[in-house]
């Protein structure tokens, strides 16, 4: 991946969808619509950010996103099938060509053994694709840091895609 300060991040991934006419959705949960947010920062983002969806908790997951309970009751909502499910949500209820989700563990609390505070999933969908899923553990630096370190790590995620 490449190293972007976060607004040369936002402004790469930004002018590569402009100039590849691709349209960008964001599914977030951690990130409370930080990667939304960073993309619609810039004039002219209605070219090629579509929608996001917040979908803090389990039930908005279920209700926006078509998150099934199977899922959620057998992997957790910071799990790779269900960063997987929000990203295939996102891109079915969007008019986006790619769409990146985010589901973690930002803290202070709310970590155990097996996830730990900084652990996020990641996942992409594209149209026509099956959704992939990434694991990140960030350092517990704090929660402000561990949800801007998983915005970059998102944005990454789509300009590389794009």
């Amino acid at each position: 991946m490449t190293d972007f300060s976060p607004s040369d991040l936002a402004l790469a991934v930004f002018s590569r969808a402009k100039a590849s006419g691709q349209r960008i959705a964001s599914a977030e949960s951690c990130t409370g619509g930080m990667i939304a947010a960073a993309l619609t920062d810039m004039a002219g983002s209605s070219d090629v950010f579509d929608r996001g969806f917040v979908t803090y908790s389990n039930a908005a997951k279920m209700e926006m996103l078509d998150v099934t309970a199977a899922s959620l009751d057998r992997f957790g909502a910071v799990s790779s099938a269900v960063a997987k499910e929000m990203a295939f949500g996102a891109l079915a209820r969007s008019m986006a060509d790619i769409a990146v989700s985010v589901t973690g563990i930002a803290g202070p609390g709310g970590g155990s053994a097996s996830k730990p505070v900084g652990l996020v999933w990641f996942a992409v969908a594209e149209q026509g694709q099956a959704p992939e899923a990434y694991e990140q553990i960030f350092e517990d630096t704090g929660r402000h840091a561990i949800r801007l370190a998983a915005r970059d790590y998102a944005l990454q995620l789509i300009l590389d895609r794009l």
